[in-house]
């Protein structure tokens, strides 16, 4: 059946081996580079049979596979695309509020630069990660950091506009955005650690990742879900409610296809290059940010009254302290990795 998807001739160019689709190829135009996925495990997805980048591609055969169709193309554009509509947000709020005196923004300011990082870098990260393992592994160690950061940008905002009224000013208030920059450390260094025995124990690796993505929002999100339910018990008639729901059931939907890789584990080879798990779940992570967006937006116009003012240390000064430890972490893992030899280019070739 694979013959009839796809008809491949095998090249030999500079002593290594390159697939070309041709005929049937998705996208028509010109040869599309595909792989036997057997042969580099660290490259493959489960569910995904082709439409593979070569292994060791060049940085301009990367950027030049943007415009080509493979199974990695949706999945750069779902992010790089939303990356700008995000810095245009920001660049709209800067020029429409006193962001440089009313520090009453700084948090919601904080959150949309988390919002512009986090698809940028992992829209790189894409592009990139077929150039060698470990490429592969160090452009993921960023994806995860920026997404680490984003689960802070979030906190930070939830704190300033999100809180019940109860809590505000509680213990728990008090120590929300520090415990939230320790989750950035932790979620950070799991997931890193997590590409290091993927090979070995995937399912062991798949739950820690799986753990240092989802920890962080329960906490982030445990002021937002007890102001729900208060709506709930009080039959409240907040505007705001139905937007944060939006955003919950999106955040819902990205952890399930994230962890379930759905639809392709039921079809191996129909979803290759459109409707996989990890486009949908770029795409439902990109409209639950949106909604977020929009709902703090909400909350940091209704709730400015009666709201204290963060301090610069407490928004961008926690934001800049993540961001340094984010990046030694990233650095040390990317240390190890090259001292590692069953990360070197021929440990990089595994047979299933």
């Amino acid at each position: 059946m694979q013959t009839t998807i796809l008809k491949r001739v095998v090249f030999v160019e500079k002593g290594r081996s390159t697939v070309y689709g041709t005929g049937g190829g998705v996208g028509g135009g010109g040869p599309q580079k595909v792989w036997e996925p057997q042969i580099y495990t660290v490259f493959r997805e489960k569910g995904i049979l082709f439409g593979y980048r070569h292994p060791r591609s060049s940085a301009t055969d990367c950027i030049v596979s943007l415009f080509q169709m493979t199974n990695e193309t949706v999945n750069i554009w779902t992010h790089f695309l939303p990356a700008w509509y995000f810095l245009w947000k920001l660049l709209a709020l800067v020029y429409a509020l006193d962001v440089w005196r009313d520090s009453y923004t700084w948090p919601f300011l904080a959150y949309m630069v988390t919002c512009c990082i986090y698809p940028l870098t992992s829209s790189i990260a894409h592009t990139f990660s077929t150039m060698s393992s470990r490429a592969r592994h160090i452009c993921y160690f960023f994806d995860y950091g920026a997404l680490a950061l984003y689960s802070l940008g979030s906190a930070m905002a939830y704190s300033a506009y999100v809180f019940p009224e109860e809590w505000i000013g509680s213990t728990f208030h008090h120590y929300y955005v520090s415990t939230a920059v320790l989750n950035t450390v932790v979620g950070t260094s799991l997931s890193c650690y997590s590409r290091f025995n993927e090979m070995e124990q995937p399912k062991f690796s798949k739950t820690i990742r799986t753990f240092a993505f989802a920890h962080p929002y329960v906490f982030d999100s445990i002021p937002l879900f007890y102001r729900l339910y208060l709506c709930a018990a009080r039959s409240c008639t907040e505007s705001v409610i139905p937007i944060h729901l939006k955003h919950t059931v999106f955040a819902c939907l990205t952890c399930f296809l994230f962890a379930t890789h759905l639809p392709e584990r039921l079809a191996p080879g129909v979803f290759d290059y459109i409707g996989h798990s990890h486009q949908l779940f770029h795409i439902c992570g990109i409209i639950g940010t949106h909604f977020q967006m929009e709902a703090l937006l909400v909350d940091m116009a209704n709730r400015r009254e009666w709201l204290l003012a963060p301090s610069f240390s407490q928004t961008f000064g926690s934001l800049a302290a993540a961001i340094i430890v984010n990046l030694i972490i990233i650095a040390a893992f990317s240390t190890t990795l090259y001292s590692m030899p069953k990360f070197c280019r021929k440990g990089s070739k595994h047979k299933d």
